[in-house]
């Protein structure tokens, strides 16, 4: 399949790679030579150098052959107007980048689908949410909603001194008959496993619990792990994440939010537009402002700003002060195995969110979504069974389903189930698997006819 994509920053650069690694024939378009020269070195792509509104640049890389688009430079009208194109030029599926909400808003009388464009991703938007769920569930550094938000996958560090130290897997089930829930990976080192019942927890693993909402504080307690509310919180960086995570904060009950902006036009205007929330003018690497402004007295540490860099050496400050949970904005791939061995609680990335629904686009009809998370060498498909499939022969435990690949959960109809050996699979369901990179195909071969 040829895949268009259009914008060679650090966000085409990754989309591309994820194409070319599925076996698809890409090509990359940028107005910039340089850009495009880092990416050919680097992966096996075609490049294109011009704009991808020009519907010559647009046929020279290919567009009639093309099955998905994605336009991902730094200009929304760019990557609106290529989708737009690349539609009427028999493109099956467009993606667009677009930062601004104005065709998403409820009052905008234009919609997305106007332009042709198949998926609008606001990646700003998406890691706001995160950064709100992450500060919502206090002991976690990973938190992804599943089956329409009635499934919660939870990663939390495991201390020296957690209970559950040496203990197997099939222990825990055990000792807690009565919770509901699945230990679906291990992130051990730079390894991940998806563990089996033998599998014997220990200090230092990230490990990734599903459970229902209501399931999870009891599922922490017993890992040793705390999860009281965070009333006090301070963002660094009034970007639009930024803005929208004080926004969504400040509006929660008991939550006190500051937020400081070194732009003092901009911090004027958030002002004006966060009323429960204190907006502080002041640089973030001032550590005399922030610790005046009541650091140590943090529940919560939220780093957002443009640089990196700074996001990671003030949420450093914060954990030296003490702070309860950082979280910091890590646009570079690189900072966020490493994130959390220097101290860090959790990281967010704006380039996650893309990468999720191109791979979507990806699959076959049959799987509804997929996810990844931070440090999880793994994917999380939703895939609804076929008739006549593999999975639908006999319960789960008879199967003998190939290892590193493992079923997490079940909705049948509007039921949902955490899976067990005894679990049944029938025509039409949806199962949520955890499924390492090399056994993506033997997945969806399992679900299909």
């Amino acid at each position: 399949m040829r895949a268009i994509v259009i914008g060679a920053g650090v966000v085409g650069y990754d989309v591309a790679k994820l194409l070319s690694q599925a076996d698809h024939d890409v090509v990359v378009i940028d107005v910039d030579a340089e850009a495009l020269a880092l990416v050919s070195d680097k992966l096996d792509v075609m490049t294109v150098v011009g704009n991808g509104t020009s519907t010559a640049v647009l046929k020279n890389a290919g567009i009639r052959d093309a099955r998905i688009l994605v336009a991902v430079t730094a200009i929304d009208e760019v990557n609106i107007i290529s989708c737009m194109l690349g539609d009427r030029l028999g493109v099956d599926t467009t993606i667009a980048r677009v930062r601004s909400d104005e065709l998403t808003s409820t009052e905008t009388v234009l919609d997305f689908k106007d332009f042709g464009i198949d998926l609008i991703i606001h990646p700003e938007e998406s890691a706001a949410a995160e950064v709100v769920r992450l500060i919502r569930r206090a002991s976690a550094t990973d938190v992804l909603m599943l089956a329409e938000d009635r499934l919660h996958l939870v990663g939390l560090r495991l201390d020296a001194d957690s209970p559950v130290i040496g203990h197997s897997l099939q222990d825990l089930v055990r000792e807690r008959p009565d919770l509901k829930f699945r230990v679906m990976a291990i992130s051990r080192g730079i390894r991940t496993i998806l563990p089996g019942g033998d599998e014997r927890l220990r200090k230092n693993d990230q490990v990734f619990i599903l459970a229902r909402p209501k399931s999870i504080p009891p599922v922490l307690e017993m890992l040793g792990k705390s999860d009281r509310r965070l009333t006090n919180i301070m963002i660094l960086g009034g970007t639009d994440i930024g803005a929208k995570v004080a926004f969504q904060l400040s509006h929660e009950k008991n939550k006190r939010v500051k937020l400081v902006e070194s732009n003092r036009e901009r911090a004027e205007k958030l002002a004006e537009n966060l009323g429960n929330c204190l907006v502080i003018h002041g640089e973030g690497t001032d550590i005399d402002l922030l610790v005046k402004e009541g650091l140590s007295d943090m529940d919560a540490f939220v780093a957002v700003t443009a640089d990196e860099e700074s996001n990671l050496v003030t949420c450093l400050l914060a954990k030296h002060l003490q702070v309860r949970k950082t979280v910091a904005l890590l646009s570079n791939g690189a900072y966020i195995p490493i994130s959390q061995s220097i101290g860090l609680d959790a990281a967010v990335n704006t380039k996650l969110a893309v990468s999720r629904e191109v791979m979507r686009f990806l699959r076959g009809k049959h799987v509804k979504s997929v996810a990844t998370v931070h440090g999880l060498d793994a994917e999380i498909l939703e895939i609804e069974a076929r008739p006549m499939a593999t999975i639908t022969k006999d319960v789960l435990m008879n199967l003998k389903l190939p290892k590193g690949l493992l079923i997490a959960a079940v909705m049948k109809g509007n039921d949902i189930e955490i899976a067990t050996g005894m679990t049944q699979i029938n025509p039409g369901d949806r199962a949520y698997l955890f499924v390492m990179p090399g056994m993506i195909a033997q997945a969806e071969k399992l679900f299909d006819h």
